[in-house]
């Protein structure tokens, strides 16, 4: 655990707000939500706090207060001493990956009930969720106030008897460093534990280079993603840039002229970054992004030719769709003050 020495008091923070997500395993996508959270939550004057598997590491990169999410005293310590229980953003409310997941994430919410500390679920996305998963999200949600990152999360917990606010993904929010723009480079990035989608990849891939444009694969999460990326650029001779920094990501995505992405945020870093995109949907997040913003995606099994005319067309979002869910992502954190 790292504790910060900063406490809520009338000339300082305002409140301390303890952030909980997927947070300290290196993986872009979390950490970038993670990066815009903080930085969205200072600006308003607050002092953000982590729970992190690796707590000192993410002490010193964003020069907060953390503490490890699977140390019981120490989070309970943390939940002792914030304000305002965060949970997300990010896909935590599904079980489809772990039901421990979802129920460590459900049980955090209950904690911080009985300790008698305001909690909100924070921009998520929610499902896919088993019948018991369902119940279980049902049950911990009751009278929690909620913001979802896409309307396909909205409907299904509207199902469950739980109003959600429409918000938006905090990593929408983050800015590129002013580059050079590269109108051949097209970004690939892949998902590890998905080789049927990575070997459509490795086809577009060629096929783009056939069209006189450059793939660059992207690994996203290096511990998971690197063999992905090497596959792609053994098959076809492509650069690949492995990296858990979302700064380093959303800098040479702004220099690409098109997104080509399985992982989620490497379309929402695009997004973020005004360079167009298209998801190829393993997950229904990745679709409930697309689908709001405007943008076209495709299934797993999607059709080589079909994706490599997009990309090569620059097909785009609907831009304006695009800047009411960063307007919406924005607001959220206005709203979620209690």
């Amino acid at each position: 655990m790292v504790q910060g020495r900063t406490r809520r008091s009338r000339g300082g923070c305002r409140l301390r707000v303890l952030l909980s997500g997927y947070y300290g395993f290196g993986n872009t996508g979390d950490e970038a939500i993670l990066r815009a959270m903080v930085l969205e939550w200072q600006a308003l004057g607050h002092q953000p706090l982590a729970l992190s598997a690796d707590p000192e590491r993410t002490s010193r990169k964003y020069a907060i207060p953390a503490y490890g999410r699977a140390e019981p005293w120490a989070l309970l310590r943390a939940l002792q001493g914030c304000d305002l229980l965060v949970s997300g953003g990010g896909g935590l409310l599904q079980d489809q990956t772990s039901k421990r997941t979802l129920q460590y994430y459900l049980g955090l919410i209950r904690l911080a009930k009985l300790l008698g500390k305001p909690a909100v679920i924070f921009n998520q996305s929610a499902g896919p969720l088993s019948s018991s998963g369902r119940a279980s999200v049902a049950r911990a949600l009751r009278g929690v106030r909620v913001w979802v990152r896409d309307r396909q999360s909205q409907t299904l917990l509207r199902a469950l008897g739980i109003e959600a606010r429409l918000g938006g993904d905090p990593a929408l929010l983050l800015r590129a460093n002013p580059v050079g723009q590269d109108p051949q480079q097209v970004i690939l990035a892949p998902r590890g534990g998905h080789p049927e989608l990575t070997t459509r990849l490795v086809q577009l891939a060629r096929r783009l280079q056939e069209r006189g444009l450059r793939p660059l694969a992207l690994a996203f999460q290096p511990s998971q993603d690197d063999p992905e990326t090497e596959l792609i650029a053994r098959s076809t001779g492509c650069a690949v840039l492995s990296t858990s920094d979302p700064q380093v990501a959303i800098d040479h995505i702004a220099g690409s002229a098109f997104v080509v992405g399985v992982r989620l945020h490497a379309l929402i870093l695009a997004a973020a970054a005004r360079i167009p995109f298209l998801g190829l949907a393993y997950d229904p997040k990745v679709r409930g992004f697309c689908e709001d913003a405007g943008a076209p995606w495709t299934n797993v099994g999607f059709g080589v030719e079909e994706v490599a005319e997009q990309v090569s067309s620059l097909q785009p979002p609907d831009w304006d769709e695009v800047a009411a869910m960063q307007e919406r992502a924005k607001r959220s954190f206005l709203e979620a003050q209690p």
